[in-house]
């Protein structure tokens, strides 16, 4: 890629990535170099299942992705993706364990790697964003929200208080369908207990994720919950034309909600009928940019879509837009809006404004 110093932003937001998950599932070390972790990877099975890494704090620091939201993932044994696939639960119990695990994970790494925080409240936020300010200083930080993709760990309701002391800030209530929504493979709208965790999610202000959540259940949360609302990475159902992809009305919804959509750069999300194998040079970053401009479309600004990546949840290198190899390669998205004519400030909140905005009305 270009040196970073030409790109026309200083910061990246990315909205969605599963590193705890990637980190004690696949033995990725968030602070180890994707490149360095594709070395040491050669002759396991884990590029094949997993595709090659594109995610480690060196390319975080050279592509300036300063604050991710970082996940709590654990799959139900009844949807697991593959055989590889081992921390799974059957029981709620289970569940919370896993997640409490990642939780821990994050918190230990914020602990040993002095380029790394955890961001709770808006002053926390403020520092991180400020290490930034200059982008020849050496002292960056990335900073990590916590999020949780399908709630299934939160026993039941009241749970979010604890969740919410301990640092989440974030809360998916389905990824396949979960005791709270309908969800991926299975549709269906809030469950009744789902409405009890919304309930207790307001009191503490968190943000609510709609992504993998059934549309009906989409629909009910976004018009009946209080506090923010987004979609932490799901692109518009033109390109992704699954119930994991977003219909035009439910963005429309989200938008009168003043919510964000993360675009997703995977190669299935947005050429449709693109698998896993085929080149990675049948999707251009352009693509990128045209599903970021179908949500701004249909808000009428730039307002309301930013990026989520997934880098390295479930796919990897060759299964991203011709033009990227890893998650520096983010910048080149900023670039590719500069270059469609987006002004300047509309860049800066597609790749980092509108996710911070989101975050000052969430963080206490």
């Amino acid at each position: 890629m270009k040196n970073v110093k030409d790109s026309p932003v200083s910061l990246v937001v990315d909205g969605h990535q599963d590193i705890a998950w990637s980190w004690l599932e696949l033995g990725r070390h968030p602070a180890e170099s994707a490149l360095a972790g594709r070395k040491a990877e050669k002759g396991t099975t884990i590029p094949a299942n997993m595709g090659r890494r594109t995610v480690g704090l060196p390319e975080c620091l050279a592509g300036r992705v300063g604050v991710i939201f970082a996940t709590l993932f654990v799959a139900p044994r009844h949807a697991v993706r593959d055989s590889w696939d081992r921390r799974t639960y059957t029981t709620a119990e289970t569940a919370h364990a896993l997640a409490t695990e990642q939780l821990d994970h994050y918190k230990r790494l914020a602990d040993d790697e002095p380029h790394v925080r955890l961001i709770t409240t808006a002053q926390e936020l403020e520092q991180v964003v400020a290490s930034w300010s200059n982008c020849d200083d050496p002292e960056h930080v990335v900073g990590l929200v916590v999020s949780m993709e399908g709630a299934d760990p939160i026993r039941e309701p009241s749970e979010v208080h604890d969740w919410h002391a301990e640092g989440l800030r974030i809360i998916g209530p389905a990824w396949a369908a979960t005791r709270y929504a309908g969800g991926g493979r299975k549709g269906g709208p809030l469950t009744q207990l789902g409405r009890e965790l919304l309930a207790e999610m307001t009191q503490v202000n968190m943000a609510l994720d709609l992504s993998h959540m059934a549309e009906p259940a989409c629909i009910e949360a976004v018009e009946s919950y209080a506090g923010p609302v987004i979609a932490s990475h799901s692109n518009p159902r033109r390109f992704h034309p699954t119930d994991r992809g977003l219909s035009d009305d439910v963005i429309g919804r989200l938008v009168t909600r003043d919510g964000v959509v993360g675009i997703v750069p995977y190669n299935r999300f947005l050429r449709p009928g693109w698998k896993a194998g085929d080149p990675k040079e049948l999707v251009s970053i352009q693509i990128v940019v045209d599903a970021i401009d179908h949500v701004a479309q249909i808000a009428g600004s730039s307002a309301n879509v930013g990026i989520g990546s997934d880098f390295d949840g479930g796919f990897g290198a060759d299964s991203i837009p011709a033009e990227m190899d890893t998650i520096a390669d983010l910048l080149l998205i900023a670039e590719t809006l500069d270059g469609r004519g987006y002004a300047r400030e509309d860049v800066e909140r597609i790749m980092s404004g509108n996710w911070l905005r989101i975050l000052s009305r969430t963080l206490p």
